[in-house]
């Protein structure tokens, strides 16, 4: 069955949010299509014909491994055609949308974490040695999990968050950087190459260029550094999961094992508990607590 998401959301009310957008110079609306296809293949009566005729002269005319070989060679081309599309159709990420690029997410794909709903093993190493939502815990996330496809870029493909939240997301951080210029920055991330980020000026734990977090502008999910005890409580409370390429082997990935997808805020109660992950965030990345100013920023 495929799976297709297409929304265009605009702000048609006058708010303080939509007076601040006007000034930023955003754009009052965002139009979201994410698309994955099953593999599938439809034959019209001319396209039938053809492959009979296909069929019946190779296997007289060669031998039948070799026809077995080309109908093979035949199926592989496309699936891969399929695959290449639903890579493309997840939109821009941290991976060029090149077929160079594919390859590459396919032979990381090979060392992908197999259940991302798993929390990482307790390390007695790591600094700071507990996380902050211990002090705070996470109430339960409503409802089911969205449905995550992808690795780089790794994208929710149903229960989006609403335009409002997003856009509420993004003024906090950026006021947040306004505020504290001496401690964080805002910026385009440095993991995505695409979407806004937030940075650490002085990170305690090394991530790309002190990033804590970024947010993606096309499903409103976001990505952040945490605290192993904090990506545990973010899994157990449904409120995330971690980056498939926080799997524990010998080959180097290009995020860190501490990676985790936050799925996207439907409420203004559910961007207060994302920024509450965004504060653990930036205590596991500055090693010091974070607080974000919602009452005022929202």
């Amino acid at each position: 069955m495929s799976q297709t998401l297409t929304r265009t959301e605009k702000l048609m009310h006058t708010s303080p949010l939509n007076t601040y957008l006007s000034h930023a110079g955003e754009l009052p609306s965002v139009t979201v299509n994410i698309k994955q296809d099953p593999l599938s293949v439809t034959l019209d009566g001319a396209a039938i014909f053809v492959g009979a005729v296909f069929l019946i002269t190779g296997i007289y005319v060669l031998q039948p491994p070799v026809v077995a070989l080309l109908v093979g060679l035949a199926t592989i081309v496309v699936f891969i055609h399929n695959d290449y599309q639903n890579y493309l159709n997840l939109g821009p990420g941290g991976t060029p949308a090149t077929f160079a690029g594919y390859i590459r997410i396919n032979w990381l794909k090979l060392w992908a974490c197999r259940d991302p709903l798993n929390p990482l093993p307790a390390d007695p190493d790591v600094q700071p040695a507990a996380g902050v939502l211990r002090k705070k815990p996470l109430p339960y996330r409503c409802g089911l999990r969205p449905k995550v496809v992808g690795i780089a870029p790794q994208r929710q493909v149903n229960q989006f968050g609403s335009l409002e939240c997003y856009l509420a997301l993004r003024r906090i951080l950026e006021n947040h950087g306004r505020k504290f210029p001496e401690e964080v920055g805002v910026g385009t991330s440095c993991f995505e190459k695409h979407g806004l980020g937030l940075f650490s000026r002085y990170p305690f734990n090394k991530t790309c260029q002190g990033e804590i977090c970024h947010v993606h502008n096309s499903d409103y999910s976001m990505h952040m550094n945490l605290h192993p005890e904090d990506v545990k409580e973010v899994i157990e409370k449904g409120w995330g999961e971690r980056h498939p390429l926080t799997s524990q082997c010998l080959l180097k990935m290009p995020v860190p094992k501490m990676f985790t997808m936050v799925y996207a805020p439907r409420s203004m109660d559910e961007l207060q508990v994302v920024c509450q992950i965004i504060e653990a965030a930036g205590y596991w990345v500055s090693g010091k607590e974070m607080k974000l100013d919602m009452v005022t920023d929202i």
